[in-house]
């Protein structure tokens, strides 16, 4: 999260805001958060939300979380509760209640009943596909509707009783009368209301068979509740006049005014909530917190925190230009968040046995570590030290690459807060795999530098035991590529198969056997993880949030 001593971040909606203000246009901002419960929010909201939520906290003013729940088929109260619940992680609170569409839904009846009085709506019959062909296209106009000129009685009439449930699904629509020859086809007589029966609401149960569009919905919403400044994305920039419209023509209390901004791309990731809604229902991730998912709930379980999201949304801006954002950015900020905060621990993920030969057998040093190298704040703890150690798999080769900077036969390398230790046997099994080391460690090295020879090489360790067994697993991105479905092709056919590794014989220093679930650490050389919610005192599951920076290249590896 930005430091409260630097300087406010601006933007150009910032700027249109505060000249508003400044103008006594209005004496408080009011915003508002509409999101459509039909799915987990994902790393694209987080971006809409700092920004309504963060540019009202920041000017004293109130921002609303109004759920749009007026296509019912495809809502419930799951992804209303993990809608408020990713809202409040993300650290920020709604003015009053959270609010529906649905609590207007009334109201908005009334809306529409004012246009057919005024002449400016009207009962249609034409099918989806027939007013697609009367719409026309970008550079045809549309053609009227056989129905548009209807007598207003008998749209008043057909209205009534299409909210009393007598014709079927699709068989009625109402529409606005604007104009089917307006360059911008979402003025050509759009739809404000369908007909949807046999649907239980999650707020209104079957009171409604009669369900307002989002055109018409979300405009009059944002009038009644007072908003100031719809903040929305760029592809409502063509529905602004359609927005404008209905504020204009009916007796709502307060006029806002609506602001683009572009959206949030991210690569490596896909943001559509049908794809999303895909990935989950065709088994490709395990639900929709998974830790491969966009979603603030599948970020929030692979360790994401919420001042890092809300940096991460302060680092990207908010500008009109669309882009696509390095997944490196996202990154970047959580490395940047745990860096500072993640206590650190060993973890040996793939373990290799070390057998110290002269080291006496019932013997254990408790040896102090900091939990944090840059912040004595954060204390230290006790490891226990033995004669029978794990080591990383990795950190041992026979025939070693060049420039391998760890355990080799004869040689020596320092064990992290520890003794330099030297590779004296390698024992195999009957297949030829290496099974355990036999070594000895220098007893004068214990926080001293050996005498006569520098040990370039330290790794990290943890003593058999008082090891603690876990699970960890090893996320990665979960498209192989920058731009999944680039060029009309099959976004699933650029998963990455290799986007999870579970590794089920790990072990951890004994601290972190107690660490309850949402706990994040750093594991020294290894990464960032965060407790699984799946965890128990018996089986610890560890989540990867993210690698190291440039480990390997740093002679971290």
């Amino acid at each position: 999260m930005t430091d409260a001593a630097e300087p406010t971040r601006t933007n150009f909606i910032r700027q249109i805001v505060e000249a508003d203000l400044a103008a006594g246009t209005h004496d408080r901002v009011v915003t508002r958060f509409p999101p459509e419960p039909n799915g987990y929010l994902h790393i694209g909201h987080a971006k809409s939300i700092a920004l309504n939520f963060g540019l009202a906290e920041s000017l004293g003013g109130q921002c609303n979380l109004r759920f749009d729940d007026t296509n019912p088929h495809k809502e419930n109260l799951e992804f209303v509760e993990a809608i408020k619940a990713d809202v409040h992680w993300l650290g920020f609170e709604w003015g009053g209640q959270a609010r529906f569409a649905s609590d207007y839904f009334e109201r908005l009846y009334g809306f529409a009943v004012e246009l057919i009085e005024q002449g400016l709506a009207y009962v249609c019959e034409l099918d989806a596909e027939q007013m697609r062909e009367y719409r026309g296209t970008l550079t045809e106009p549309g053609r009227p509707s056989p129905w548009r000129d209807r007598p207003v009685a008998e749209n008043l009439d057909l209205f009534a009783r299409m909210r009393a449930g007598e014709f079927p699904d699709g068989s009625r629509t109402l529409r606005a009368r604007i104009d089917m020859a307006a360059p911008n086809i979402n003025l050509r007589d759009p739809v404000l209301y369908r007909i949807k029966h046999g649907v239980i609401h999650h707020q209104t149960g079957d009171a409604w068979c009669l369900y307002p569009t989002y055109d018409f919905t979300h405009p009059l919403s944002d009038a009644i509740e007072g908003v100031t400044h719809s903040l929305c994305t760029l592809e409502f920039e063509d529905h602004r006049p359609l927005y404008d419209w209905c504020v204009e023509h009916v007796s709502v209390p307060s006029r806002p005014r609506q602001i683009e901004f572009s959206r949030l791309n991210l690569e490596y990731t896909v943001t559509s909530k049908r794809k999303l809604t895909e990935l989950v229902a065709e088994g490709h991730v395990e639900g929709w917190d998974d830790p491969r998912m966009p979603t603030i709930a599948g970020l929030r379980r692979r360790g994401y925190t919420p001042a890092a999201l809300r940096e991460f949304c302060e680092r990207i801006g908010v500008t009109k230009s669309e882009n696509r954002v390095e997944m490196a950015m996202l990154e970047s900020a959580i490395r940047d968040d745990l860096d500072a905060h993640a206590p650190r621990r060993m973890a040996v993920l793939r373990p290799l046995k070390v057998v110290l030969t002269n080291y006496p057998e019932d013997e254990v040093l408790n040896i102090s570590a900091a939990n944090h190298p840059k912040d004595e704040s954060m204390g230290s703890r006790e490891i226990p030290f033995g004669r029978e150690l794990y080591i990383d798999r990795a950190d041992f080769a026979e025939v070693p690459p060049k420039g391998f900077k760890r355990l080799v036969p004869g040689g020596e390398v320092r064990l992290r807060n520890a003794y330099v230790i030297r590779c004296d046997e390698v024992v195999k099994d009957a297949a030829g795999e290496v099974v355990e080391l036999r070594a000895s460690i220098d007893p004068a090295t214990l926080g001293c530098k050996p005498e006569g020879r520098k040990v370039k090489g330290v790794i990290h360790w943890v003593a058999a035991a008082h090891a603690v067994a876990a699970e960890v697993r090893l996320y990665d991105r979960l498209f192989r590529v920058a731009m999944p479905g680039a060029e009309g092709q099959d976004y699933r056919d650029d998963i990455n198969p290799d986007s999870l590794e579970v590794l089920v014989d790990c072990m951890l220093e004994p601290s972190l056997g107690g660490a309850q679930p949402g706990e994040r650490f750093q594991f020294e050389r290894e990464g960032y993880f965060v407790v699984d919610p799946d965890s128990t005192a018996q089986r610890p599951v560890f989540n990867r949030t993210v690698g190291l920076r440039d480990s390997w290249g740093k002679g971290n590896g």
